[in-house]
């Protein structure tokens, strides 16, 4: 099975293609693979260390419904038809995959199947799509510091599946408790903020 780079390059680049990409598109071409595919493909754009203003809560709301199906057991998403049909042009995609593909060529020289049971088995995907759901949630806060890393973690557990490798979803994993922390900070701190300036306001007041 050739590898999700090599497959990626081929599809966007080398082949035909029309000017608009669908969900449907990506999901044919997913084939088996669905989850791990999507994971990855979805979560790129975000993840990557460049700005992609306006996909993190779109992307972020298919990955939540995905990473539910996958706590609940599913072996094949499905989205609603409404959704299949959403389209995003070919020269973004291309550009988004132009600057992930090296970054995801590294990570496949990692991979090997390994520690399968974490995910194939059904508490394995469980704990990964609860992962998945929460860094999806995060990836929706329209503030910054909550959309890069949860999308890497995502990124990375979704490799993780698409090539039955324990070590690396377990190293998504990780990375996902490090996005929880981060957004969790984040509103701390925020709240904190917002305390103060109330505080300070309604001091003034008196």
């Amino acid at each position: 099975m050739a590898k999700l780079s090599t497959e990626l390059q081929q599809y966007f680049f080398s082949d035909r293609r029309a000017a608009e990409v669908t969900l449907s598109d990506i999901l044919t071409l997913a084939g088996e693979r669905a989850f791990g595919f999507l994971f990855v493909l979805l979560a790129l754009p975000s993840a990557l260390p460049i700005p992609a203003p306006g996909y993190s809560i779109p992307f972020g709301i298919v990955m939540l419904v995905l990473a539910l199906q996958l706590v609940r057991g599913k072996t094949r998403p499905w989205l609603p038809k409404r959704w299949l049909r959403r389209s995003i042009s070919l020269v973004k995609v291309q550009g988004f995959l132009k600057a992930g593909v090296p970054w995801l060529q590294r990570l496949e020289a990692l991979c090997r199947p390994r520690f399968k049971t974490i995910c194939t088995s059904i508490p394995g995907r469980t704990v990964l799509g609860i992962a998945i759901a929460l860094m999806s949630i995060s990836m929706m806060i329209p503030i910054p510091g909550t959309n890069t890393v949860p999308a890497m973690g995502i990124f990375i557990v979704g490799l993780g599946l698409l090539e039955d490798d324990g070590a690396i979803a377990s190293a998504g994993l990780g990375v996902c408790t490090l996005g929880l922390t981060l957004t969790t900070a984040i509103f701390l701190l925020g709240y904190e903020v917002v305390k103060a300036a109330l505080l300070s306001l309604f001091g003034a007041v008196r």
